[in-house]
């Protein structure tokens, strides 16, 4: 990465950065809004890239990774400023999200993106059905997350989803 810029795991004063980075998505449409609570209870799974290079710290991307399953889990909320695009920020945050999939055991990492060049050179690949055995999907269905529903390509999230692609990549 370049100089000045860091990987570490988010704190709760980091909330309200990473919230300024994905509302200008969502209201676009590219990512989907969550509330600030939705933030607070998924805390532990987001790494974020800083700027140290300043008087300040300032948040300039984030990644979540999301356990979906014993051999899966999500790559969810990956963002970028805009002032930092194209500096390899959300490569390096994705490569630190499959590193801490790998770390706890999750073999599969789904994603749902309008992004699919990006993901594609990451070795992700698009997908369609549900690719887990019918006793595992009976399992997620009672999940309340909004990303395992994505994942389900549940009918009630297709305002959500309409034109994202639906990607898988083998740890």
């Amino acid at each position: 990465m370049p100089s000045g810029l860091f990987i570490r795991r988010v704190r709760t004063p980091d909330v309200k950065a990473i919230r300024g980075l994905v509302e200008p998505l969502a209201e676009a449409r590219i990512l989907v809004a969550k509330d600030p609570v939705n933030y607070f209870e998924s805390l532990q799974e987001f790494r974020l890239v800083v700027d140290r290079s300043g008087p300040h710290e300032v948040v300039v991307g984030c990644a979540a990774l999301h356990v979906l399953w014993d051999d899966l889990a999500e790559a969810r909320t990956v963002a970028t400023h805009p002032d930092y695009r194209g500096r390899g920020i959300g490569r390096s945050l994705m490569e630190q999200i499959l590193a801490d999939a790998r770390d706890i055991g999750v073999s599969r990492v789904f994603c749902l993106t309008f992004e699919t060049r990006f993901f594609q050179s990451l070795g992700f690949e698009e997908i369609s059905g549900t690719p887990v055995s019918p006793e595992v999907y009976v399992e997620l269905l009672h999940s309340h997350d909004e990303g395992t529903a994505e994942f389900l390509d549940l009918a009630r999230v297709k305002p959500n989803t309409l034109g994202n692609s639906r990607m898988l990549k083998h740890l």
